[in-house]
């Protein structure tokens, strides 16, 4: 993205518009409501007709059949002419065909290394197997659905009994999920939801005690969703595996007597956890992942691009970021493949977006389906327009590796994780991943929040940030009407982000206590 104009930017209550790049013949309405028909802007623009706010405005007279461009970008393509100062919508403009899999540029648009950033560090909790957690969590694993309302039960039991007695731990928390019984588990397809599981109790957030909770007649058995030696808990005794308790079992007799194994055994992972202590860590430990939800045409001017200088801040220093969502990246396929750090990071990429392109073939969806009536709403037209926005929150670094659906992240630095673009799956995804911080950006508003990973929230437009003031973590809004630049928020967000990982800040999120269930990308037949 470049040549970023903000037209009267000084006078903010007089008409803006804000042109992406020199080479656009569309612009987004900056003003809050909207501008009316006969509206003038400084550059003698006039409008037509009314458009909304973040919506596109025709700079130049379009003919029918011209490319719209926007983001140096042919976002689409006009279904009748449009004269100079006419709004511009899904309605009035055709989709372009996706762009193929081959003969994508590879490698070749690698930048120059960036700087180190040194001397950053957070206070974190130190993991047996090397990572480090930004909370200090008790997470009960549950095998199958069935056992989410007996988990949650006892977690509320936990917090009221015993939590007060373990100040060091932050939170209980029961991972609960629609999986693991009436499923086709030995489908090809069905390691996708089993590692998903598996590897979010390996979340560094959970400090390597995770317990089980099995009903005992489900197809995911214990030992199949963690096989001996997946969790080593260390213990003054040496290591003892993860603990599970079946309500099968016989010794349980009664409701009550389930509930009381869960207890004795989460006081003793509690003991476990109690014990750890922050200590302070390079914020080269930190997993970050991004993501958007509840986009608009604003989400790709300000909030993204932030999070995009943010991102590489992390990368300088050392630290491994994800971004995602398959559907939100594919158009811009070629501008990934060509910053893949070795051709090898390509081919996965590719390998990543030809198997989520046959998913979609199968399910007979394409992938228009992505772009919500909220997004059209927030003015933008198709996934193109919104690809181009999403993109820049992977800021300028290297790809330097891919991570496929519910593996763990290996490689430091920028990776691409595939997940669908779901906000629930892809936050799934990304905390099985490994992320121990999450940032998501948003235009529309959304209450997002997870229970395992605090989430920081930033907010694409001021009018969203003052009416969601209790909601939103940073306001990137101020990037639009000229009051800060994008540097200043990535900025202001890569230090929240070091005083949130601390456990010095919590976010809004966390404030409320909003959090939303794990959801499985599960692409395996339900039996």
């Amino acid at each position: 993205m470049s040549d970023l104009s903000v037209q009267n930017v000084a006078a903010a209550p007089k008409p803006l518009y804000i042109r992406i790049h020199a080479n656009d013949n569309v612009a987004i309405v900056a003003n809050d409501g909207g501008q009316p028909a006969g509206t003038v802007f400084p550059c003698g623009l006039t409008l037509v007709e009314h458009v909304p706010q973040g919506h596109k405005v025709a700079l130049v007279d379009l003919k029918q059949g011209d490319a719209v461009t926007r983001y140096n970008v042919a976002i689409g393509y006009a279904l009748k002419d449009l004269p100079r100062g006419s709004w511009v919508n899904e309605r009035v403009i055709e989709m372009p065909v996706a762009p193929g899999l081959t003969d994508l540029p590879i490698s070749t648009r690698l930048p120059e290394p960036l700087p180190p950033l040194d001397g950053y560090t957070f206070e974190g909790f130190r993991n047996p197997d090397g990572s480090v957690g930004t909370r200090n969590i008790l997470a009960i694993t549950e095998t199958v659905q069935c056992v989410s309302g007996v988990v949650d039960f006892a977690v509320r039991r936990i917090k009221a009994e015993l939590l007060p007695k373990y100040p060091n731990v932050d939170d209980v928390v029961g991972l609960e999920h629609t999986y693991g019984c009436g499923v086709a588990i030995d489908a090809p397809d069905a390691i996708i939801p089993i590692r998903t599981l598996r590897n979010i109790a390996l979340n560094p957030n959970f400090g390597g005690t995770a317990m089980m909770v099995s009903l005992g007649c489900e197809k995911l058995q214990p030992d199949r969703l963690m096989p001996p030696g997946t969790i080593p808990i260390q213990t003054g005794a040496g290591e003892v595996q993860v603990g599970v308790v079946c309500l099968q079992d016989d010794k349980h007799v009664g409701f009550a007597s389930m509930i009381d194994s869960i207890v004795a055994m989460a006081e003793s992972h509690l003991k476990t956890l109690n014990a750890r202590k922050r200590e302070t860590v390079p914020v080269s430990e930190l997993v970050v992942g991004v993501q958007c939800g509840g986009s608009d045409a604003f989400s790709g001017v300000t909030a993204n691009p932030a999070v995009g200088f943010a991102t590489d801040l992390l990368v300088r220093a050392g630290a491994t970021v994800m971004f995602s969502e398959v559907t939100e990246v594919r158009d811009g396929i070629d501008q990934l493949t060509s910053r893949a750090a070795t051709p090898e990071v390509a081919e996965a990429m590719i390998r990543e977006m030809d198997w989520y392109d046959k998913y979609l073939d199968r399910g007979r969806a394409d992938r228009s389906a992505n772009t919500t009536p909220g997004n059209k709403k927030g003015g933008l037209s198709n996934i193109v327009e919104k690809a181009m926005g999403s993109i820049v929150k992977s800021g300028s670094a290297p790809i330097a590796g891919v991570v496929s659906p519910g593996e763990r992240v290996k490689t430091r630095g920028l990776n691409y994780t595939a997940t669908p673009a779901s906000d629930f799956i892809c936050g799934t995804l990304q905390m099985a991943a490994g992320m121990n911080l999450h940032v998501f950006t948003t235009g529309r508003g959304t209450p997002y929040g997870l229970a395992e990973v605090p989430v920081i929230k930033v907010a694409t437009r001021s009018d969203l940030a003052r009416r969601w003031h209790d909601l939103m973590d940073i306001n990137a809004g101020s990037i639009a009407t000229g009051d800060a630049t994008i540097e200043d928020v990535g900025w202001e967000l890569f230090n929240l982000m070091i005083e949130v990982a601390s456990g010095r800040k919590k976010t809004w999120a966390e404030h409320h206590g909003l959090q939303n269930s794990l959801a499985l990308f599960n692409p395996a037949p339900v039996t």
